[in-house]
């Protein structure tokens, strides 16, 4: 991504009014400058998107991160110590960056990065992140393309089944970020309804102009929506 495809980012989430802009750390002094005097918070990613760097370096990053003035840091756990078993040292990894965020006064949010994980992954992940209580889980970066039995590779982002096992077996306390997946108005509407807080979407804009010709504004509007099938898929 550009320095100019980010800029065309962060003026969208001016414009619409997006929750975050989630930039790259180099990022942030321009992603301060262009939000300012919005409600738009800066969101940098770290050990993004594959994870594998050490603790300590994702520790410093987000430290880095938060000086800088991110207010939301999005961290990637460590995949392959996932798929392995090493379950204490994704829960440690998690609990020192929750911990070095928390303290100065942002919040964390976990991607899982669902595309390589199973079920019992999730689970699992749940289970630490209910211990922990980061402010949110997310299940996708965007990146995790998965290789295929005939060497293409394909990436799914979030799905229903996914989101609805998050929202089984994390803490309630723990909100629900959907990455990927969401194209549409009704795709939003449908992980809204059971239970997911946050979305990321390059459709974002899209869904928002939908949303105003649906006559669906900032005052509280009470919609019917079918939760069953697929997303519409992608990032």
């Amino acid at each position: 991504m550009t320095d100019e495809a980010i800029l065309e980012g962060l003026h969208q989430a001016r414009k619409y009014g997006m929750a975050t802009a989630c930039v790259k750390p180099y990022s942030i002094p321009v992603a301060i400058r262009e939000l300012e005097g919005t409600t738009v918070l800066v969101c940098p990613v770290i050990g993004f998107p594959h994870g594998n760097s050490t603790t300590k370096v994702k520790v410093f990053e987000a430290i880095e991160a938060v000086d800088a003035g991110g207010r939301e840091i999005d961290m990637v756990i460590n995949v392959g110590k996932a798929l392995g078993g090493d379950w204490d040292y994704v829960e440690d990894e998690i609990r020192q960056i929750n911990e070095a965020v928390t303290k100065r006064d942002a919040i964390l949010k976990v991607i899982f990065e669902n595309d390589y994980l199973s079920d019992k992954h999730i689970i699992k992940l749940c289970e630490i992140c209910s211990r922990i209580k980061p402010a949110f889980i997310k299940t996708s970066t965007g990146y995790g393309f998965v290789k295929q039995a005939d060497g293409s590779y394909n990436y799914t982002g979030a799905t229903m089944a996914q989101l609805q096992l998050m929202r089984e077996h994390v803490d309630p306390a723990v909100q629900i970020k959907a990455a990927g997946g969401i194209r549409s108005l009704d795709d939003l509407l449908r992980v809204r309804a059971i239970g997911v807080t946050r979305v990321g979407a390059t459709a974002g804009p899209t869904m928002i102009l939908e949303a105003i010709q649906r006559g669906i504004g900032e005052t509280p509007k009470e919609v019917q929506v079918e939760i069953t099938g697929k997303l519409g898929g992608g990032y």
